[in-house]
């Protein structure tokens, strides 16, 4: 007995495989990571930029700023800028730094007081956005200055300078969590990978990641059928001033060191690797893994520039170039995906 085939519904558009890779916010991003790698492969290859010690010095680049790009573009998605991780940086690094090495704490004291304040910080910011109906562009500067400002004078009047070295993690058993290395590998780049597989399934796989999207898409209409937009702007925050903290661990404890103007710049660093990523200015919209791609796409530019030899000021003229290339890219891309539906 033939069983006969159910006829198509003519309401159902088929989209092509064109149409569905133009709909992913990360198209953008990949292509872009392509075309840098072979730029560099064929400009610097023979200068080590295909080495193993080259390979391993762009990706831990990559990690470092990625760390931050994972909880940036989240927030990001629901419609919040955080300019104050650079500054965050710096602060719990000397939160780290000074209890250990002038007033002898355990490392996982320094470490607990450090995540610590950062979540308090992360929380004023998001109730101060959500309360006071402020955009986050202006609160979360002030943070930055207020922040930069208390470490500064904080350490100044502790230690007399602004750098504290004599950091160490040597037998404590968190040492294997924040520094060396694994197979080769830097420890920062498995966070990196690890908290983008975690943020990428919190996005496409769980209740609160529809609500990052309905918040960033149209919060009014979210909070109407019941989404929490003030608590999940809050705990985005948090999150923001967590990885910085987890950054600024990494960077401490590899470097035997803290600095309070350590993490100057990586708020726009990371905000301009996030919209490479395909996540819009105006929210809504954006993945995960599209701004590790940004990241990446940063390491590699880092890097290859030094193996090219060309003078690395160069650099900041490359991220304010690729700032407005992404924007305008990521319009192209949404309004084609908008058209195609």
């Amino acid at each position: 007995m033939t069983t006969a085939t159910p006829p198509a519904d003519e309401r159902v558009r088929k989209v092509g495989i064109l149409g569905k890779l133009l709909a992913r916010p990360e198209l953008g991003a990949v292509a872009g990571a392509i075309l840098v790698f072979a730029f560099f492969a064929i400009v610097a290859g023979d200068s080590g930029f295909l080495t193993s010690v080259g390979t391993i010095g762009y990706l831990e680049v990559s990690a470092q700023l990625g760390i931050l790009v994972i909880p940036v573009a989240l927030l990001m998605v629901a419609g919040e800028f955080d300019l104050s991780v650079g500054s965050m940086v710096g602060a719990a690094g000397m939160l780290i730094a000074i209890p250990t090495v002038e007033f002898g704490w355990p490392l996982w004291a320094a470490l607990l007081l450090a995540f610590g304040v950062a979540l308090l910080v992360g929380f004023l910011n998001g109730y101060l956005v959500v309360k006071t109906g402020l955009p986050s562009f202006i609160v979360t500067l002030a943070t930055l200055f207020a922040l930069r400002g208390a470490s500064i004078g904080f350490t100044r009047l502790i230690t007399g300078r602004t750098q504290v070295s004599g950091v160490s993690a040597e037998g404590g058993f968190l040492a294997p969590f924040f520094t060396g290395e694994v197979a080769g590998v830097p420890v920062s780049v498995f966070w990196w990978v690890g908290l983008g597989a975690i943020g990428t399934w919190v996005l496409l796989r769980t209740t609160f990641g529809n609500w990052i999207f309905g918040t960033g898409g149209d919060a009014i209409a979210a909070r109407n059928v019941g989404v929490p937009t003030d608590r999940v702007k809050i705990l985005l925050f948090m999150s923001t001033a967590a990885a910085a903290t987890l950054l600024a661990a990494l960077t401490v404890l590899d470097a035997g060191s803290a600095d309070v103007l350590r993490g100057t710049l990586f708020e726009f660093q990371a905000i301009i690797a996030t919209v490479i990523g395909g996540v819009l200015l105006t929210g809504g919209y954006g993945s995960v893994i599209g701004p590790m791609f940004g990241a990446l796409i940063f390491g590699m530019v880092n890097q290859g520039i030094f193996f090219t030899g060309v003078n690395t000021d160069w650099f900041q003229v490359f991220l304010g170039a690729m700032l407005l290339i992404a924007v305008i890219v990521n319009n192209f891309i949404r309004n084609r995906a908008a058209s195609a539906r």
